[in-house]
């Protein structure tokens, strides 16, 4: 039985993501309590037997007693002790996003009443929920994803076999829009030539032939990458060993047009033909 527990802030799409696994053919329940999974893992166990119920995802949310909250990381060490594979999930988003979110759709946030405003809510309910995010194996930011985006991601990520190797994307992005917070590590390529700069290129993408070129031809891009290339090979397979389903690597330039796409694509495409579960992601070319 694989088991997935989804969390995460109000607005950010934890409800979108449960949807989108359940059209992934898992077995979806939503608002369980804290204190009702291990019974409810029990449950599961027992029809595990009697139907085909193999995948399941839980969502959890803030609208739970704080004691059971803080117990978060004790339930699911007892949940994996007994030979269960799970995974916990947290959609996030920066204050900016869900305030814009709540703004526009006019819904009211759960924790917000008469005398606590939308922003003092989200900082609470992101306190609520730290016990939650800390044990978390794969943080998704959809500060800037679309709803169509943050359902390919649940796809391409998570609605994988279990069984397969660590998934490892290469996200790139522009820093002047701001830090991807999902990130596990960041590399900053700014101090490299800059495509922009060349009237002919502006337009262009790092996807683009004149702009590899361009790079290709800088020996501090080619080391660079290099550089990067070696210490992801280096370290990758000790996180596997300690069991990490889920990395994202981030390659950040000053606008996530030309150099980060360019390092993403390359990365990507290196370590695709070592290995499987390998995806590649450019936050400000979607």
């Amino acid at each position: 039985m694989r088991l997935l527990v989804l969390s995460g802030l109000s607005g950010a799409g934890k409800s979108i993501a449960l949807q989108a696994l359940e059209d992934l053919g898992f077995y979806c329940v939503d608002n369980l309590p804290v204190a009702l999974l291990p019974g409810f893992v029990a449950q599961m166990k027992v029809m595990e037997g009697r139907q085909e119920v193999t995948e399941i995802a839980v969502g959890i949310d803030a609208r739970n007693m704080i004691d059971d909250l803080q117990n978060f990381q004790v339930v699911l060490k007892n949940i994996k002790e007994q030979g269960i594979s799970c995974e916990v999930i947290f959609v996030v988003a920066n204050d900016h996003a869900l305030i814009k979110r709540f703004s526009e759709t006019r819904r009211k946030h759960p924790l917000t009443d008469d005398e606590i405003p939308l922003v003092e809510a989200i900082a609470a309910e992101r306190h609520l929920l730290n016990p939650i995010a800390n044990c978390a194996d794969l943080h998704i930011d959809t500060s800037q994803t679309n709803v169509h985006q943050l359902r390919d991601q649940i796809r391409d990520r998570v609605g994988r076999n279990s069984d397969l190797t660590l998934s490892l994307q290469f996200l790139s992005f522009g820093f002047k829009h701001g830090h991807p917070i999902d990130a596990d590590f960041v590399f900053d390529v700014r101090c490299l030539p800059n495509p922009h700069w060349d009237p002919k290129l502006r337009l262009q993408t790092g996807r683009d032939d004149d702009v590899i070129k361009f790079l290709q031809q800088q020996t501090i891009v080619t080391e660079m990458l290099a550089d990067i290339t070696r210490f992801i090979e280096r370290w990758v397979p000790d996180f596997e060993a300690d069991n990490r389903s889920y990395m994202t690597v981030a390659i950040g330039c000053t606008g996530g047009q030309h150099r980060s796409v360019y390092f993403a694509e390359a990365l990507g495409a290196h370590f695709k033909r070592q290995r499987e579960g390998v995806m590649i992601r450019h936050r400000e070319l979607s």
